[in-house]
């Protein structure tokens, strides 16, 4: 820092006394010094600023380490060790701009940081232009919904074998990120098959509809696949009817209840708990069937506060949905525990109107 004092009078005395007014005036200064001429500057250069700013930081105010991060994020000829530095801030206002843009944070650095830190910075590493197959194993390996969703959606991710399958494992269970993978140019054909093979019918339309004519091509072809190998497979078709009786005889002993339904939800009997949601909601069968095969979880949201359901009952429901032995992830029944939780009675009585009526008119056509 000694060869700073010619720049900046005082230096050691400001970093002594401990001024944040004049520490953040000094750190601003350089930094848009170092940004306006960083093109011009040579190794020497960089070395010189790297060293005084470095040694600020320490004592730098969080607004001033913001101020940074943002400044340098996107600079190809940044202060190398400063960039490092603030990149292993645990604060993501800090960290965030460096892991989301700067190119002088390599593979290993990346791969370091996705291992220890938290999920915003993952997040923030899964945003960036390109991320090396290495890095992306990792933050499928760690991240939660929301992070694994948006590498996914990212055209700049790289992934490997390992990396596509913990991807299509966990698309199982989600439908909005069997999708996003599902959209991939580099998914090869056995992994879109294999993807498939994991979804629900309804991810499978949603996944063709938004696809490129090319890749709609190559779902067409894997479709097929699956449809040849279900063929040799028993059909099996929903019965509703004894379900249908024996919650008319539930409803008529007066022992139709949510105890009941709640019973029938978490021993995963489906037809049961559809046909007992139906009466107690007075809707169609087909109707409710419908609404469990939607990809959100949010109809179900709808029903269960309509009918003044506990959260307990609306949680099997949900679970439900995908089968024995199937679990959704732990955040997406938190989000959808919060939803149910804001959901306003009346309003969900009125959507539930809404649809019944809507119903009805397409039956009558």
């Amino acid at each position: 820092m000694a060869a700073a004092t010619s720049l900046i009078p005082g230096l050691q005395d400001i970093v002594r006394r401990s001024d944040p007014k004049r520490r953040a005036t000094v750190i601003r200064s350089l930094s848009t010094l170092f940004v306006q001429g960083a093109d011009l500057f040579g190794s020497q250069h960089i070395e010189l600023f790297d060293g005084i700013l470095t040694g600020l930081l320490p004592q730098a105010e969080l607004a001033a380490r913001i101020d940074m991060a943002e400044r340098f994020a996107a600079l190809a000829k940044a202060p190398p060790q400063l960039v490092h530095e603030l990149a292993h801030e645990d604060h993501i206002a800090v960290a965030g701009p460096l892991l989301r843009a700067s190119p002088l944070l390599g593979e290993a650095v990346l791969v370091e940081l996705a291992r220890s830190k938290g999920q915003e910075h993952l997040l923030a590493i899964a945003e960036r232009e390109a991320v090396s197959a290495a890095v992306s194993d990792v933050v499928v390996r760690r991240g939660e919904r929301d992070v694994v969703r948006r590498l996914a959606g990212n055209a700049g991710a790289q992934f490997s074998q390992q990396g596509y399958a913990g991807l299509i494992k966990r698309a199982g269970d989600d439908g909005m990120l069997a999708i996003a993978v599902g959209q991939r140019h580099d998914l090869s054909a056995p992994q879109l098959n294999e993807l498939l093979s994991k979804s629900v019918d309804l991810v499978r339309r949603r996944l063709f509809e938004q696809a490129t004519p090319s890749r709609k091509a190559a779902i067409t072809q894997a479709m097929q696949a699956l449809s040849s190998e279900s063929e040799r497979r028993p059909v099996v078709r929903r019965d509703f009817a004894p379900a249908q009786a024996a919650i008319l005889a539930l409803h008529r002993a007066d022992a139709l209840n949510e105890g009941a339904l709640l019973g029938f939800a978490k021993a995963h009997k489906y037809e049961e708990t559809i046909a007992a949601l139906a009466a107690m909601a007075r809707i169609p069968i087909a109707m409710t069937d419908g609404l469990f095969a939607a990809i959100r979880v949010d109809s179900i949201l709808v029903l269960g506060k309509s009918l003044d359901l506990a959260w307990p009952t609306v949680r099997a429901l949900i679970v439900l949905r995908l089968g024995p032995n199937r679990l959704p992830p732990e955040a997406d029944i938190e989000t959808a525990r919060l939803n149910f939780q804001r959901l306003v009675p009346a309003t969900a009585q009125r959507m539930l109107a809404f649809w019944r009526t809507r119903h009805d008119a397409a039956s009558a056509d």
